[in-house]
């Protein structure tokens, strides 16, 4: 995609980019990013995008955001005590370090793979 304008990016019948498309900051009002409609405690609940807006950028594509319709969107799903459970069975499984079996205290980076007291030994020195 070429660099794109901030007059490019206007196409509120969809007829360029095949859905409505507004420039950032500047879509109507009943439509909202999924970040938008979680702090209004909503989802988009199975809806299609209704629109799009874009960012241009000096270099590389625009970014993007998908919108969808306010008035079709659903109420958060509460959060079960089930839930809860298996949310900390995941979070303790990201703390687990595969070398030594402890709990790290901190999510293990991906790039290491390991505890940083595993990734490094001989950089561990008592202060």
């Amino acid at each position: 995609m070429k660099r794109l304008t901030l007059a490019d990016c206007f196409d509120p019948a969809g007829e360029r980019f095949g859905i409505p498309t507004y420039p950032w900051c500047h879509a109507p009002d009943d439509l909202a990013t999924r970040r938008q409609l979680r702090i209004r405690g909503l989802r988009p609940g199975g809806q299609a995008i209704a629109a799009q807006v874009f960012r241009p950028r000096r270099r590389g594509e625009p970014l993007t955001a998908f919108l969808y319709r306010i008035e079709l969107a659903r109420p958060v799903r509460p959060m079960t005590p089930a839930r809860w459970r298996a949310h900390e069975a995941m979070m303790r499984a990201r703390r687990r370090c595969p070398e030594c079996s402890r709990d790290a205290g901190y999510v293990i980076p991906p790039t290491l793979g390991m505890c940083v007291t595993c990734a490094y030994p001989d950089e561990q020195r008592v202060a």
